[in-house]
């Protein structure tokens, strides 16, 4: 029972609180006004964009190149959360080692041996997360990429420009996740060394979303 009541338990609680309240907020900024989160304005850019390439002769090799910017951007970012996914996986088989080590620094506040384990496989988690929704983001890309040229003629119905903007935008709505999961990763990693380097490592991350979220234009 003394490992549920460690300072690592308050850490995580604390932590989790801190995105949640994070998320409530950017939820009700977004409703009073819906062009307050930038995601929302890229999403309403990648829509105009779609329509207007499929309507305008002569920017296929514009369009493929663009996407398949996007599509390298992802192919890295899921390559590195792949070869992260690794080295968590080897940090996982020398938890004795390197556990008491790790902690030096977590100004005297015990850390059961138990919650090494649960540190590791939350940031596994997180790891295999942004892998998976970075190649989901690659698999949507290369939908997209045969829709977008399609003749006038049949670019109709489930192959309209509105449902090839609303694929893209899914492939946008998975990298915007994975690269969410590789920002909770840091604050994850942090844990290794400590509970309090964990909430630090939190509100900084939050401070950090508080800025990039932000249409700054629209507010």
């Amino acid at each position: 029972m003394e490992m549920w009541f460690s300072s690592d338990l308050m850490a995580l609680l604390s932590s989790v609180a801190l995105v949640l309240a994070y998320y409530a907020w950017l939820f009700w900024q977004v409703r009073r006004s819906p062009d307050y989160s930038i995601h929302r304005v890229n999403q309403t850019a990648r829509g105009l964009w779609v329509r207007h390439v499929m309507s305008t002769p002569g920017l296929e090799v514009l369009a493929i190149q663009t996407l398949r910017n996007l599509s390298m951007a992802a192919t890295f970012k899921g390559s590195s959360a792949a070869l992260l996914i690794l080295g968590t996986l080897t940090l996982s088989g020398q938890s004795e080692n390197l556990g008491h080590a790790w902690h030096a620094l977590n100004l005297g506040l015990v850390s059961p041996p138990g919650w090494w384990t649960i540190k590791i496989l939350c940031l596994l988690t997180a790891l295999i997360v942004a892998f998976f929704a970075f190649a989901m983001t690659i698999r949507m890309l290369n939908h997209v990429m045969f829709m977008i040229n399609l003749p006038a003629c049949a670019a109709v119905g489930t192959l309209s420009p509105a449902s090839v903007a609303r694929r893209l935008n899914r492939a946008g709505s998975f990298y915007s996740i994975g690269m969410r999961a590789l920002f909770g990763a840091i604050p994850l990693a942090f844990w290794l060394f400590g509970s309090v380097f964990f909430v630090g490592a939190t509100a900084g991350l939050v401070l950090v979303l508080f800025v990039i979220d932000r249409n700054r234009v629209g507010t």
